[in-house]
């Protein structure tokens, strides 16, 4: 398989093989008017299998959502075909309107303005609650 590489835009690395598809939609990259590759269950040396998303433009992504689905990926910044920049992302302790509260009897059922904000509660077991009721987030 051959994808080309990019020269101005970002490459979202190390992902976990089977959540590229999930950073995909909550990224929303689908509503981008570029080219998007999405790699799946790659050969990796440190992890076995991993996913690796492509976007070859130069757009703001939120580090937030990546570190939400997969804290330890890697994002590369890329101009003139060159690396300038890679993060290592981790586990960002408040999320806004990245996820939905479930709980029917929420605030944020009612008031549909409100932003859904959770808050990390439990690092070692990636809980995060509902900053209005204690939800915790799937």
């Amino acid at each position: 398989m051959n994808i080309d590489s990019i020269t101005n835009g970002i490459v979202i690395d190390h992902i976990t093989a089977g959540r590229g598809m999930r950073l995909y939609e909550l990224l929303k990259l689908d509503e981008l008017d570029c080219s998007v590759a999405i790699i799946k269950n790659a050969v990796s040396g440190k992890k076995g299998r991993k996913d690796i998303i492509k976007i070859d433009a130069d757009i703001a992504v939120d580090l937030d959502v990546i570190g939400y689905v997969d804290p330890g990926a890697t994002v590369n910044f890329i101009k003139g075909g060159k690396l300038v920049e890679k993060r290592t992302i981790d586990m960002p302790e408040r999320l806004t309107n990245v996820i939905r509260c479930k709980n029917p009897r929420c605030i944020t059922s009612v008031e549909q303005e409100l932003d859904h904000i959770f808050t990390l509660s439990d690092r070692n077991k990636k809980v995060y609650r509902c900053i209005y009721c204690e939800t915790k987030a799937n």
